[in-house]
């Protein structure tokens, strides 16, 4: 065949195909990024970590007048923090050392009353929670002199307590690194 013979043949694609290649190519990969950056983003999002949502417990207790007007320190309700991986609860005994003489008329405090009289714990919802896989063990930042508001926020100006920090695994290890502890395996944290 001849040059002018080959400038006869139609092309087998339009031109404007090349564009449409090119912009499926681009979507495809811009497309496949996100699946892999989207739910990674999202496992660290509020959303996903429940931070910023108040948790509304079966007593509405409020931090701010405990600590602030009473002069009620953390430790003194959550005890175990100081001795063992758990910061615990305060049991409903400890609540009645002074409820049992203020505000024990108060509609506000019945379920505290009640738990106090049948026995019964109070069903108190979690705020702060670490994956089963994680062992976190609160004694062990007491000792170190690690203030509570570092993981907790300000509790003290809470009405109702929220989740402050994210608690990943990216937000410990920042914290390890800009406090340097002594022991930084993996073990630690890990069982």
């Amino acid at each position: 065949m001849t040059r002018a013979a080959d400038a006869r043949v139609p092309a087998l694609f339009p031109p404007w195909t090349n564009t449409a290649t090119r912009v499926a190519l681009i979507g495809a990969v811009v497309l496949g990024a996100g699946a892999v950056i989207a739910p990674i983003a999202i496992a660290r999002s509020p959303y996903a970590t429940g931070q910023y949502d108040p948790v509304l417990q079966p007593i509405a207790f409020d931090h701010r007048h405990h600590v602030h007007d009473d002069g009620i320190p953390c430790l003194y309700c959550h005890d175990g923090a100081e001795k063992s991986p758990y910061a615990g609860i305060p049991p409903t005994e400890r609540c009645m050392g002074c409820h049992a003489q203020i505000w024990n008329d108060s509609v506000a405090i019945a379920p505290l009353e009640l738990s106090w009289r049948t026995n019964t714990p109070i069903r108190w919802e979690r705020v702060h929670s670490l994956p089963d896989f994680v062992y976190f063990d609160h004694s062990i930042h007491i000792a170190r002199s690690v203030a509570c508001a570092t993981c907790h926020g300000r509790v003290d100006e809470m009405a109702a307590v929220y989740q402050v920090e994210p608690l990943t695994m990216n937000w410990c290890l920042d914290c390890h690194r800009r406090l340097a502890p002594t022991r930084t395996t993996c073990s630690v944290c890990h069982r």
